[in-house]
């Protein structure tokens, strides 16, 4: 017997502690809280505008966004969407300007709800529900195919009245974009985001979808309750961690001439960039902000300052100094053609910030490890539409609604050809 049983209890002894080093693993393992909060308009048009604008902007901005069939896409703090239903479509509803995405990682209990205990100023409750994603939820794939491609992508650069000498640069295409899409490859923003998974518990989600409004702000003391997550995780944000204030854009000529782009200063941003795109016959157009030919598709994201700080040395990214930038003359405009447009963004890049408890000691040995950490991302961005006058589309009226013209029939079937190409190239 005691023989027999000796090699069962080895081997049953090897597993115990398999699991015992499984389960101090997850006791000692910080919980992890991950914040992203975003600030996204449309220059000229109001915050709760719906229509076909309002879900282009949707897309392009990467904000919440209704889907066909009446599925709903959220965004979370992986800077992706979960997607419950069907593909999202590009003419939902204009998404929220203000956005607070979270996940948790509550290693103690991971996949298993808990709630977001929230200041009084932040005017959506006394707690946030954070909530598993569905079981067989998945990563949606806003895009859709790429459609067939005819013309070429001519890519501009920098700021300035007209254009400089070697451009543009001129990307042929063909039907098969593995052959030309490398060409247009530039830097990304580093994915530092969590990877979100069904061990993650989420915010917005099925119970609670309630956006921040004009009024809110994050500032106050901030508790995550749940099973299994530290009593110390409270902390307090400050105006550092709080939503950014909207970008105030203004644009100034028409596509056949130089357009000034100014703004006025966005507190607390560390760096700009400008993008615009726009179809000119067959062809496609880019222009950014950059100084090199860089299409700067991948810089839609959040960066932190030291990231930032190195772009805008290497003059790939606006200083925090900046309040102007002119789009070249002309790259936009059809000859013969008076309503063509073009879309600009602009984003604004804000602080991050890393809490933990307990603070790192400065003499921190190999050993050290915190019972949890947060961290809180802002950005602010917007879009406008170049050669269309935004805000007296916006001011329309009531009544019968009036055929489209012909600058509103542009925006709504010429440009989403040129944004369901770069959303199936370049997304993230």
């Amino acid at each position: 017997m005691l023989t027999s049983a000796f090699p069962f209890r080895r081997v049953g002894a090897a597993g115990l502690l398999a699991l015992g080093a499984t389960a101090a693993s997850a006791q000692t393992a910080p919980t992890q809280l991950w914040m992203d909060l975003s600030t996204s308009t449309m220059t000229g048009v109001p915050e709760f505008m719906e229509g076909g604008l309002g879900g282009m902007v949707g897309g392009l901005l990467g904000g919440r966004m209704g889907g066909a069939s009446g599925s709903q896409v959220y965004g979370h703090a992986s800077g992706r969407f979960i997607q419950q239903g069907s593909t999202p479509s590009l003419t939902g509803a204009m998404p929220p300007t203000r956005v607070i995405d979270i996940a948790l990682f509550n290693p103690r209990r991971p996949g298993v709800e808990a709630q977001l205990a929230i200041p009084p100023g932040m005017k959506m409750g006394e707690a946030l529900p954070l909530v598993p994603p569905s079981p067989g939820y998945k990563d949606a794939d806003p895009t859709g195919e790429v459609p067939d491609i005819k013309g070429r992508i001519l890519i501009y650069w920098g700021c300035g009245e007209t254009v400089r000498a070697g451009q543009p640069r001129v990307v042929p295409l063909s039907n098969n974009p593995q052959q030309w899409a490398p060409l247009l490859a530039g830097r990304h923003a580093p994915e530092r985001a969590a990877r979100v998974g069904a061990q993650h518990a989420l915010y917005p989600n099925e119970k609670n979808t309630v956006n921040p409004g004009p009024e809110t702000s994050l500032q106050g003391d901030l508790q995550v309750q749940g099973d299994g997550v530290p009593e110390s995780m409270r902390f307090t944000l400050g105006e550092r961690q709080d939503l950014m204030p909207a970008i105030r854009l203004q644009t100034q000529g028409a596509l056949a001439q130089s357009i000034l782009v100014s703004w006025l200063p966005v507190p607390r941003a560390h760096a700009y960039h400008l993008h615009a795109m726009g179809m000119v016959g067959q062809d496609m157009v880019l222009w950014s902000s950059a100084e090199s030919a860089d299409t700067g598709l991948g810089l839609f994201d959040y960066l932190t300052e030291a990231t930032s700080a190195r772009w805008v040395k290497d003059k790939l990214l606006l200083p925090a100094s900046a309040t102007q930038c002119a789009v070249p003359a002309g790259i936009f405009a059809t000859p013969g053609q008076a309503d063509s447009v073009a879309m600009l963004r602009m984003i604004a890049y804000g602080p991050e910030s890393y809490l933990m408890h307990p603070a790192r000691p400065a003499n921190a040995k190999t050993g050290w490890q915190p019972e949890w950490s947060v961290r809180v991302r802002t950005k602010s961005q917007t879009m406008a539409v170049l050669g269309v006058d935004m805000a007296g589309m916006a001011a329309g009226g009531g009544g019968a609604e009036p055929a489209p013209s012909p600058t509103e029939r542009a925006v709504d079937s010429v440009l989403p050809g040129a944004v369901n190409v770069l959303r199936g190239l370049f997304s993230r």
